[in-house]
């Protein structure tokens, strides 16, 4: 779409009205961009790991709010959860193709900030 043009009828039905707070794609972007959201996708991006895992790779995240978070992050479709069942039972998590999709920006930015920000100092 050009920039000013303006949105067929077809178009503005098909699309999700992202400012309203009943729009389901809005609580999706809410739990990509919470505190731990972007963290575990960004943390899922190279490989699949299990919850321990992900909970030492994401310093200063509490057992309860990863979980919480990749919770929402299952149901949101972004990530999967495998079980096996072992005793403790082992739980792998991994991006789907849409969690791929969604994470490659982020990780994109990610790279950018670092990339910009001024040399850390040592000590």
């Amino acid at each position: 779409m050009k920039e000013g043009a303006q949105l067929t009828q077809a178009e503005t039905r098909n699309r999700y009205e992202v400012f309203h707070t009943d729009c389901p794609a809005r609580n999706v972007v809410d739990h990509v961009t919470s505190r731990w959201g972007i963290w575990v996708l960004i943390s899922l991006r190279s490989n699949d790991l299990r919850f321990h895992e992900l909970r030492d790779s994401i310093q200063g995240v509490s057992e309860k709010m990863l979980a919480q978070t990749l919770r929402a992050l299952v149901q949101d479709g972004l990530i999967w959860r495998e079980v096996e069942p072992t005793t403790p039972p082992q739980v792998t998590y991994g991006l789907s193709e849409f969690g791929q999709d969604v994470s490659e920006p982020l990780t994109d930015l990610f790279n950018r900030i670092t990339q910009r920000l001024p040399p850390r100092s040592p000590g």
